[in-house]
């Protein structure tokens, strides 16, 4: 299929909605998108991507001409240049910041961040910069070039096909897949569903009336109107905060509790393990996430130093060696 880059005029180009509004039936994210929707539900993991996807992004970028003697105080700052336009304006709907943070976004929660460009047909030069979910791009390898292209796969199930100069992808490498990167979601998804899963174990521990299941046993079966009496009640009387410990009166049956407490279930601890979890798969320390309990005046400056060296460092030369 040829690829729709064209002149775009502030249009994106490829499909970043459906073109139309198609039904399409409830199934379960996995993959790079699972991963990706792992920010939106597990708190640390918010914290952790927000701080370093913001930390990259704030960074001023400028353009410099080496200087022949090949010495960093020789070099020559360029303040006006087709690639920084390009830069502090990536499109007509992003900025820089945005640009930046999006695609740091992308990296930390799935190892892979795309650019899509688009240009002008009649000039090779690169006019917008657009990102794109990982999701949705596919590299197609070939047996000889190593890589033919990409894929692109929209919203309505269309497929794209970009060529290779069209595309800029930033990976963190993937030791069994070249094509592909791998992030530090991907070591912790485990940990990540049980941080999510107990946070909504409490939730639903208040919900369902501040305790725990358990069965109402009966000495024969009931009829479809029987059983549903039986639910409507028990709901009415018992579900919910405010109906929490009164007093059930069943009728013809006898109550088995499976009573589990929260101590039992040792969430508190549960949760603490899953956030130091988090914070190793990605190298970062607590005072990172605004744990300052044993932090004075000397760590504090030590930390902001070891934070941008080890943490934001490594994140900018990534993108500065993909551009």
């Amino acid at each position: 299929m040829k690829s729709p880059l064209r002149t775009l005029f502030n249009k994106a180009p490829v499909p970043y909605v459906a073109a139309r509004n198609l039904a399409l039936p409830w199934r379960q994210p996995t993959g790079a998108e699972a991963q990706m929707r792992a920010m939106g539900s597990v708190g640390t993991l918010f914290a952790i991507v927000n701080r370093t996807s913001n930390a990259t992004a704030q960074v001023e970028w400028k353009l410099w001409r080496k200087a022949a003697s090949g010495l960093p105080e020789d070099r020559v700052e360029v303040t006006r240049h087709a690639a920084l336009d390009l830069w502090n304006k990536p499109n007509g709907f992003y900025t820089r910041q945005e640009n930046v943070e999006i695609i740091q976004q992308h990296v930390d929660l799935t190892g892979e961040g795309w650019w899509v460009i688009a240009r002008n047909p009649r000039s090779p030069l690169p006019l917008e910069l657009w990102p794109v979910r990982p999701d949705r791009m596919q590299p197609v390898p070939h047996p000889i070039d190593f890589l033919s292209g990409y894929m692109y796969t929209g919203p309505g199930g269309e497929q794209i096909a970009l060529r290779t100069e069209d595309v800029i992808q930033l990976r963190m490498p993937n030791p069994l897949d070249p094509y592909r990167g791998m992030g530090p979601v991907q070591a912790i998804l485990s940990d990540l569903d049980s941080a999510r899963y107990s946070a909504e174990w409490n939730r639903n521990f208040f919900l369902n009336g501040a305790e725990p299941g358990g069965i109402i046993q009966v000495d024969k079966r009931l009829s479809d109107d029987e059983f549903d009496e039986l639910t409507a009640r028990w709901n009415e009387q018992h579900k919910g905060i405010a109906n929490a410990h009164r007093v059930a009166v069943i009728e013809q049956g006898q109550w088995v509790d499976r009573k589990l407490s929260q101590r039992d279930m040792q969430f508190a601890e549960l949760r603490s393990v899953s956030r130091d979890v988090i914070r190793e798969a990605f190298g970062i320390p607590k005072f990172a996430l605004g744990d300052v309990d044993d932090v004075n005046r000397a760590t504090a400056e030590a930390s902001k130093a070891w934070f941008a060296e080890y943490l934001t460092v490594p994140r900018l030369e990534r993108i500065k060696g993909a551009l």
